[in-house]
C-alpha cells in the first residue's frame, strides 16, 4: 500500500505527464461489453486525492454506461513529445454546483452554450486506480503508477 508521501509523488508525476495535454479519450463499457470512447477535456488539475474531473451532460449515453459499469479509462497522448498515458479508474456522476463553479473554464462554452446555467450540466469524477505511461524520457518500456 502506498504511503501518503508516495501517493503525493505519484500524483505529481501524473500531473507532469498530462499537464500540456488538455484532451483525452474517455472510454466506457456498454451493457453488451463493448467499449465506447469520447474525446473529453479535463477540467482542472488532478487533485491530491488523485481525482480527475470532466464536464458532461447528465443525460448522455456515457453517463448511462458509467451507472452500469463504473470502470473507465482515459488515454492522453502527445506524439510530438513521445508521451502516452493511459489512466484506469472508476467514475461517477456529480451534480455539485460549487464544484462546477470551481472547475468551470470559458472554453467549455463551446459544448455548454448556456455555461453553468445549462440545465443538464454535470461532472464526471474519475477516481484513479492505475496509470500506465510511455515517454521518451523514461524509454518506451511501460511505466506503472498504482494508486
Amino acid at each position: 500500500m502506498a504511503t501518503s508521501t508516495d501517493r503525493d509523488q505519484q500524483t505529481q508525476k501524473l500531473r507532469e505527464l498530462i499537464k500540456d495535454i488538455d484532451y483525452g479519450m474517455f472510454t466506457t463499457v456498454d451493457d453488451d461489453g463493448s467499449l465506447h470512447s469520447y474525446p473529453m477535456s479535463k477540467s482542472g488539475e488532478i487533485n491530491s486525492d488523485s481525482i480527475l474531473w470532466f464536464f458532461t451532460y447528465a443525460g448522455s449515453h456515457k453517463v448511462t454506461e458509467i451507472e452500469q459499469h463504473e470502470q473507465v479509462n482515459i488515454s492522453f497522448s502527445s506524439p510530438e513529445q513521445q508521451r502516452y498515458v493511459s489512466i484506469s479508474g472508476t467514475s461517477k456522476l456529480v451534480k455539485d454546483r460549487n464544484k462546477m463553479r470551481e472547475l468551470w473554464k470559458p472554453e467549455l462554452q463551446t459544448w455548454f452554450p448556456k455555461g453553468l446555467d445549462e440545465p443538464d450540466i454535470a461532472l464526471l469524477q474519475v477516481n484513479i486506480n492505475q496509470v500506465n505511461y510511455w515517454d521518451s524520457a523514461s524509454s518506451f518500456k511501460p511505466q506503472i503508477i498504482s494508486f
